[in-house]
């Protein structure tokens, strides 16, 4: 099977202009591609998952990776559905985002002796002169088909300011710079970005004659990719002390059932052989791709040892055997009054729930337990003696826990 047909073969890959030609680049390793990221957190998410793995399938099939980071456009604004405009930054900050950023993809990618590069828009879009954009590079582009984009469209009943308007020009002008500079002669990106990856191929023709040839592809499923990254109470962050190891693994562990082995497909490096033998799994053998998925993307992000330990842990939560695994929260004595502490604190103090109300709510309609037994009393306490030693397994719902212990 070659490279381009195992993409298709997990569902990596949804539109693209010029398939042939784009075969023939991918399956030589003749492509130089990007994908963008924005820098707006100090740590990447799982929704940039599916960007990361198909970077690395790639770089492994001798293909060169170029992970564009939008420092420039980070200023400008993103009229991709937001409600508001995104925060402005620091440069200072961008920057930190940036070196938080490659640190992360590094376990991906592999940076080393020119066989990928991290490239940061603002190098050239800052320095712009905006009548030399408007002669060189806005005369390219129709209004009337901006307003066409999906992007922009969902933005203009809300209102879209002239400023977000621009961002098709610039991250077109991105993929126009990267073709002259690095070579780069394919851009992925997510169904979002459609309409802009189109600019950017368009204008490297228009720029440069219809010789010079540009690729697009969108990762299909990508919108449902960045759904991946939120859950109730936040992001699931790459970064281990934004989101442990054992949190990461229970997030992947508790995916749907309808979304496990789609996910294995799309986002691990399993053999489609073993996968396709998963695809007959029913009834509790879903269960076990849950956990292989789960062990799977764990090792990729935090290593094997922290992958082993996060199973281990969860296996633990269901058994009898110990828990040193599991997430543990380490009450001190400012936490107590008089030597007890209630449940609503410390369902609140582990993050179990974001608010004493909430809490409250959890216990009235019976989602909450300590080792195993419900609590029905919103007003239970606790004593240190009960906390010492081994502690005690807080648990919200079926999927969401903590092991407490006091620290004295």
């Amino acid at each position: 099977m070659t490279v381009f047909d195992e993409l298709k073969a997990r569902g990596l890959l949804a539109q693209l202009t010029d398939e042939e030609e784009i075969k023939e680049l991918i399956n030589h390793g003749k492509a130089t591609f990007y994908i963008g990221f924005d820098p707006t957190a100090d740590s990447l998410h799982v929704g940039h998952f599916m960007a990361l793995c198909l970077m690395k399938r790639l770089q492994m099939a001798g293909n060169k990776p170029i992970a564009l980071i939008g420092g420039g456009t980070a200023m400008i604004g993103d009229p991709s559905g937001r409600s508001d405009m995104r925060s402005m930054m620091t440069p200072e900050t961008i920057q930190h985002n940036c070196d938080c950023f490659k640190e992360q993809m590094s376990k991906f990618i592999d940076f080393s002796e020119g066989k990928a590069m991290m490239v940061n828009n603002a190098d050239w879009l800052l320095g712009l002169n905006y009548i030399e954009v408007l002669r060189e590079v806005g005369a390219h582009f129709s209004v009337n088909r901006m307003l066409t984009a999906e992007c922009y469209k969902q933005r203009m009943e809300k209102g879209l300011s002239f400023l977000e308007f621009n961002y098709m020009i610039m991250q077109s002008y991105d993929f126009y710079v990267l073709y002259q500079k690095y070579g780069c002669n394919m851009q992925f990106g997510g169904d979002d970005q459609w309409s802009n990856m189109l600019g950017g191929t368009e204008l490297i023709r228009r720029k440069l004659g219809k010789d010079a040839y540009a690729m697009t592809i969108t990762l299909l499923l990508n919108s449902e990719g960045k759904k991946m990254g939120k859950t109730q109470k936040g992001a699931v962050w790459l970064d281990p002390n934004k989101t442990s190891p054992f949190d990461f693994f229970q997030y992947w562990r508790n995916v749907a059932d309808a979304d496990v082995l789609k996910c294995i497909r799309m986002l691990t490096f399993l053999p489609l052989e073993q996968i396709d033998e998963m695809d007959k799994w029913e009834g509790s053998e879903l269960n076990k791709a849950k956990e292989i998925l789960a062990f799977e993307l764990t090792k990729l992000v935090h290593g094997q040892e922290e992958a082993q330990k996060a199973l281990e842990g969860a296996r633990a939560l269901f058994s009898s055997g110990n828990a040193e695994q599991m997430p543990t929260i380490a009450l001190t004595d400012e936490n107590f009054v008089e030597d007890k502490i209630d449940i609503l604190s410390m369902l609140t103090i582990s993050g179990l729930v974001t608010s004493r109300s909430e809490g409250r709510r959890a216990v009235e309609q019976g989602g909450v337990s300590v080792n195993g037994e419900k609590i029905a009393d919103s007003k239970a306490v606790f004593g240190k003696e009960q906390l010492d030693g081994d502690g005690i397994i807080l648990k919200r719902g079926k999927k969401n826990f903590k092991k407490i212990i006091y620290k004295n």
